[in-house]
This record gives C-alpha cells, structure tokens and sequence, in this order.
C-alpha cells in the first residue's frame, strides 16, 4: 500500500467538542479544553503520524458573527483550514439547535468532501440520535454522518478509519515524530490561558492575551516567564486576587500540566498587564500571531 498523506478540517460551532474530538483522534492533548465557548482561538494543526498514512487535522475556532477584530481574524483561520482541506468534518453535537439556515448555506458551498459528526451522542437515547441523523441528512449532502462521543473515545476508531479512504496518495507534509505545527512557546502559553478561561468568570477569559517572555530550558529544568495581558485595571485585579491568591493558585494549575507536557521541573512566574483594547488593535493582533485583517 502506497503512502497517503492529507488535511482534515474541523468545523464547527463554539462548545461542541472540536478540540476533544482532535485530541481524541490524536490520542495526546494537542488543544486546550473548557466548557467556554471561543476556546480555540487559532488554528492548531494535530499531526497523526502512522507508518502508511500522516493525517494532518486542523482545529479551528468555533464559527460566529465576529464583534471585534480578535474574532474576526478567529473566522480567517476557519477560512483558511477549508482551502487546504481534503477533508470537512464538520461537528454538531445532540444538544445543538436545528435552525441553522446560514450555517447550512456555509456547509453546501464546501468544495472538499464533507462528513457530519454527531458529538455528544452519550447524553442522547438511540431515538434521539437517529433523529439528528436524519435531520442533518436531509440539510446538507454529506458523504457520511457519524455519531460518536469524543469525550468516551467512542467511534473513534472507525471514524478514523473513514478518514483514511478520503486522503490522496503522497509524500508527508510534516516530520513523522512532529505532533503540531505550534511551537513549544504557544503550547506553554494556552495551558496558561486554559486555567484562565477555567478559574476565571464572566468577561476575564475573553479579555485574556498570554505572551510567553522567556523559555530557557535548561537540563533539569525548564524556566517560564508569562505576562497575562487584560483590557483594565478592575480586570487586573481580579486576575491577581486577594493577597495573589487567584493568580497564584491559577499558576500552580498551569505549572502542573506545563510539567505533565514538557516532562520536566518547572519553574514559572507570571505578570499581569493591562493593554486597553487590544483584541481590536490591529498591531497587537499581529504581533500576537493573528492575522490583522479581521473586521
């Protein structure tokens, strides 16, 4: 059998399972995961890597009518992994809404070979998912529609399996032992924001930028500077706390799955800033790795 190699795309809108179901296909936590809509801010490429095949499978943010520039240039990178793809997934979930007249229109105008996947399914009875099914059947001209619960890992296996018959013959895109396209600095930076978005309340997660100072790995022990970027001063002291407790316990959190991840002792200190309006500054966006385009 020849070597294939291709781009998967995921889709969908916010909270419905993208980043599980990646990092459930990967078999290793690639995205970062919270019960918060807008989670995933870029796209993050998980790269699967197999002695005959190399899926590549672009996790994107979830799909809405962008407000500021931040989201608007989150809906660029969704643009962006469908151009590429050989491959839409696009992800809904049993708890998800059927009125979705501009989301199917989007859906029907995808050039690439397009599947449905029904996350959640274990919180369903078989009516219920049967029903979904035929819903999303009857919308859109999908090549398949899986049910699967990205959380349990179930179906994962076949759906992989479906995946395969889809990509082209080719040459590897990546380094086999790569698992993603992003650096060592940005995994750091959204395991920080992670904790942020789970500890942290109403507009804090939202108003969030992490920027990763300093990396220097050393032998034993792999040294992290941080700065928490927010939009005011009342945010600031939130994010700090009493005494520097909320920041504190925030950053034990964070360091005990940074030490999980990079394997290793580690050793990090974070700032908390204030940049006012930065998720519409088009410099800031830029300079933080977003495109600056978004309207």
């Amino acid at each position: 059998m020849s070597f294939r190699a291709g781009f998967v795309s995921i889709i969908g809108k916010p909270n419905v399972g993208k980043s599980t179901l990646m990092n459930a296909l990967l078999g290793e936590k690639i995205s970062i995961i919270t019960p918060k809509a807008q989670t995933t801010r870029h796209r993050i490429l998980g790269i699967y890597n197999q002695p005959e095949y190399q899926i590549v499978f672009s996790d994107t943010p979830g799909i809405i009518e962008p407000k500021y520039k931040l989201q608007g240039s989150m809906m660029k990178f969704v643009n962006e992994s469908l151009q590429d793809a050989d491959l839409v997934m696009f992800v809904t979930d049993f708890n998800e809404k059927n009125e979705e007249p501009e989301l199917i229109e989007r859906l029907k105008v995808i050039q690439a070979p397009l599947i449905c996947i029904i996350n959640k399914i274990d919180e369903s009875d078989n009516d219920g998912v049967m029903k979904k099914i035929e819903f999303w059947r009857s919308q859109v001209d999908f090549k398949e529609v899986v049910p699967i619960s990205a959380s349990n890992k179930f179906n994962i296996d076949m759906l992989l399996k479906s995946v395969l018959t889809y990509l082209p013959e080719g040459a590897p895109f990546y380094e086999t032992d790569q698992v993603t396209d992003k650096s060592e600095r940005f995994i750091a930076s959204e395991i920080l924001r992670e904790k942020i978005l789970l500890r942290y309340k109403e507009e804090i997660p939202y108003s969030v930028q992490v920027e990763i100072e300093s990396f220097k790995d050393e032998e034993k022990l792999l040294r992290i500077s941080a700065i928490i970027y927010v939009m005011r001063d009342s945010q600031k002291q939130i994010m700090i706390g009493k005494g520097g407790i909320a920041i504190k316990n925030m950053g034990i959190a964070a360091r005990r799955d940074l030490e999980k991840f990079f394997g290793k002792q580690v050793f990090l200190q974070t700032f908390v800033k204030v940049k006012e309006g930065w998720r519409d500054n088009n410099n800031l966006l830029k300079e933080w790795g977003y495109d600056n385009d978004g309207k």
